[in-house]
């Protein structure tokens, strides 16, 4: 199932001066990719790829994987989506971002060739990534899927390793409204005798990925939970046992927090069992990679003037239940207090109970960074949770995100703040505390 027409435009002030005017609500499919490409060389065709897909725990995935790589001393491109506080976070090299400088000598290089063959936004970028990693000489290039797999922009490369972390129901009205529409869309990255690998578990999502890996001649490989062992969870690292195929066993320790980041890195360390010689890393490279990731806004824990911040983008049910799981495992300050900023295409009825369940309070606001016509409709939301939470419940609403986030900075030090939704109120947040991940 996909739309005839997709439009979800990246919203930033650098891309908008980088990009001034680009298509909009035309047929999703990867011609115009292919053809803007195939005019400027196909530059994605000289380094190899590592593409990762999956419903959550693609960024954290696909961090981990550049992260192991730059430890290997090789120049890695990593390039994801959404950004939380710069666009210039979607192309890092070795660990750092792009400079805007060189973002707008590779955007002036194909800009004509963008706009000649009506790409979208996303297009855009992801044409721009493919471009620069060319440019800038890179060892190798980690690619995360923006929407879906099938159809998305990154699906042009022919990648060494295809990865689609996990399936659930997400962005329903693109890619299906069942695990295994939706698992069709993502195993759409897989290719004809390159490794698939996945740490999904549902058997009847495995089972969509063994067929469609059994008909295009693709060999698949599953993580499984037995995998890992000893897995140790505290408010700055997540440690776990892992037997590998080609470094023996290795205890890992990632900064990222929470038993799903387990499963994140491991699956990285999975992917790079099954990567060409050229870019198997060592053993010390590995733990060394993995313990250096840096990957802001999942679960992140932060001590600010007395008083502690967990920032997680969670905008599904399932990641609501990785955070709420990190909340439950984590020993946090008393009173918890939730800022939650919701974009309005998502399913908050279902995302949102689970952590209103759990907190003291709760503040539903809009996030400033967030296109109005996908904001939710924050009244609405309290008059339906209103009606699910005990009587007395103090659920409150500030339409305006800096209102709502002073209205936390001024109440009583201590406790813990839980900063929740979308990249969008993240990234806001984090523009406030002054942690975003690089310089803005």
């Amino acid at each position: 199932m996909t739309p005839d027409r997709l439009d979800r435009p990246v919203t930033d002030p650098l891309f908008s001066h980088l990009f001034p005017s680009l298509a909009t609500g035309v047929p999703w499919g990867l011609e115009r990719v292919n053809s803007a490409l195939d005019e400027l060389g196909n530059p994605h065709h000289g380094y190899p790829t590592l593409h990762v897909g999956g419903t959550n725990g693609k960024g954290s995935v696909a961090a981990t994987l550049a992260a192991i790589l730059s430890a290997g001393h090789l120049r890695t491109g990593l390039y994801t989506s959404p950004h939380l506080c710069s666009f210039r976070e979607r192309f890092q090299i070795s660990g750092r971002p792009v400079e805007e400088a060189c973002l707008v000598v590779a955007a002036d290089e194909i800009r004509d060739v963008i706009v000649r063959h009506g790409l979208t936004s996303f297009e855009a970028a992801t044409v721009l990534g493919l471009h620069l990693f060319a440019r800038e000489q890179v060892a190798v290039a980690v690619l995360e899927v923006g929407l879906g797999g099938r159809l998305d922009a990154t699906n042009v490369v022919s990648p060494e390793v295809a990865v689609v972390t996990n399936v659930a129901v997400d962005h329903a009205e693109f890619l299906g409204d069942t695990r295994d529409l939706i698992a069709v869309e993502k195993a759409g990255i897989a290719k004809e005798g390159v490794p698939f690998v996945t740490a999904e578990t549902d058997p009847g999502v495995l089972e969509v990925f063994g067929a469609i890996c059994a008909e295009r001649g693709t060999p698949l490989h599953v993580l499984a939970p037995g995998d890992l062992r000893d897995v140790e969870v505290v408010t700055d690292h997540t440690t776990f046992t892992m037997v590998t195929r080609g470094w023996g066993e290795l205890r890992i320790t990632t900064p990222l927090v929470g038993s799903h980041q387990a499963v994140n890195a491991a699956l990285a360390v999975k992917v790079l069992e099954h990567a060409t010689v050229e870019l198997r890393p060592s053993a010390r490279a590995v733990v060394d990679g993995v313990a250096g990731v840096s990957w802001s806004g999942r679960d992140q824990i932060e001590e600010i003037s007395g008083r502690t911040w967990i920032l997680d983008v969670a905008h599904n049910s399932a990641g609501v239940g990785s955070l709420v799981d990190v909340l439950d495992r984590i020993d946090l300050p008393r009173p918890w207090v939730a800022l939650i900023g919701v974009l309005g295409d998502r399913d908050w009825r279902n995302m949102l109970p689970p952590v209103l369940q759990r907190v003291d309070r709760a503040i539903l606001t809009r996030p400033s960074s967030a296109p109005p016509e996908r904001c939710w409709d924050i009244t609405e939301a309290a008059e339906v949770f209103g009606a699910l939470l005990s009587a007395g419940y103090p659920l409150t609403t500030e339409l305006d995100f800096n209102d709502a986030f002073d209205g936390v900075q001024a109440g009583p030090p201590g406790g813990t703040v839980v900063v929740t939704g979308s990249c969008h109120t993240v990234g806001d947040a984090l523009k406030r505390l002054d942690r975003c991940p690089f310089p803005v």
